[in-house]
């Protein structure tokens, strides 16, 4: 039975399907991170919450598989797009789900008037090639810097 596939607006609905999806693949490879879903379902809901939020799941045969989540935000130079998530759960990866996703966010993104975008990814690991074929570059301009407290 060949399952109907769908990329459609994120449904906050959707959210503890989308926190399973999160905990799931970011306890994987690169990262390796311990998220609990009950953590990543308040992550994504604050991303969601956001005036600025815009976001895309992916639907398998009506359930979601993965999805893409950020929020824009004005500069002097125009409106630029954050990709805060972009997750799939490890039963669906390796068939193309985010990188459909992604066509699909930068299409719609550029239609309304984005002019940048851009992301955090683990380095020198398949994601910065994988961005990389999409023209995402290493900024030379700026320097992401942390302080645990």
């Amino acid at each position: 039975m060949d399952k109907k596939m769908v990329i459609q607006p994120c449904n906050i609905n959707n959210l503890d399907r989308y926190a399973a999806i999160y905990a799931a693949a970011f306890s994987g490879e690169p990262w390796n991170d311990n998220w609990k879903a009950e953590d990543a379902e308040i992550h994504i809901k604050e991303i969601m919450e956001s005036k600025q939020s815009y976001g895309l799941e992916y639907l398998v045969g009506g359930e979601v598989a993965g999805f893409i989540l950020g929020t824009s935000m004005l500069f002097h130079y125009g409106r630029t797009f954050e990709i805060n998530d972009l997750a799939v759960h490890p039963d669906y990866q390796k068939r193309g789900i985010a990188k459909l996703l992604l066509d699909r966010l930068l299409s719609d993104i550029k239609a309304q008037g984005i002019v940048g975008v851009h992301l955090i990814t683990a380095g020198n690991t398949f994601l910065t090639d994988f961005y990389g074929r999409y023209g995402f570059e290493e900024e030379k301009r700026v320097v992401l810097m942390g302080k645990e407290l």
